[in-house]
């Protein structure tokens, strides 16, 4: 879950796991795989660092992402 700003400043929480693209258009617009979007204070970069550091609390998704990270070298020194 990260926090956000509305425009109103209200803040509130979103679930990471449903966004699908986050947009400048200009200000910062989140579409979620509902389909539902939502425009918030935060620029693109700031919402996906709170996602990227959402997903590091999560120790499997951490431990998954090393493992594809270990993946990638072997498949680059085989080259």
């Amino acid at each position: 879950m990260i926090q956000l700003t509305r425009f109103n400043d209200q803040t509130f929480v979103l679930n990471a796991f449903l966004i699908e693209q986050i947009e400048a258009l200009p200000d910062t617009t989140i579409t979620l795989t509902t389909g539902k979007k939502i425009v918030v204070k935060e620029t693109v970069d700031q919402v996906t660092r709170r996602v990227n550091g959402f997903l590091k609390e999560i120790p499997s998704w951490s431990q998954a992402a090393h493992a594809e990270e270990g993946v990638l070298r072997c498949s680059k020194a085989e080259d």
